[in-house]
């Protein structure tokens, strides 16, 4: 898939020099970028999610109480 980007003069400046410096081309850079944004956000929202249960039921566990439920101990 191809995909266009317009960028104005300054930020074609700025992200070409990042990747040049960088030793990358610019596909990856923006591929790399984008992917890492969506991740971030999801991670975000699992947090979220996570907190709410932990909020609803604010019990805790131990390394030693997870390893002896899972039998690793």
């Amino acid at each position: 898939m191809t995909v266009s980007v317009r960028l104005n003069e300054d930020d074609e400046k700025l992200i070409k020099a990042y990747a040049d410096i960088n030793n990358i081309s610019l596909s990856d850079l923006i591929r790399n970028a984008v992917i890492e944004k969506i991740e971030n956000e999801y991670d975000l929202k699992c947090y979220y999610e996570a907190l709410e249960e932990y909020k609803k039921n604010p019990k805790t566990y131990t390394m030693k109480d997870v390893k002896k439920e899972l039998g690793l101990e």
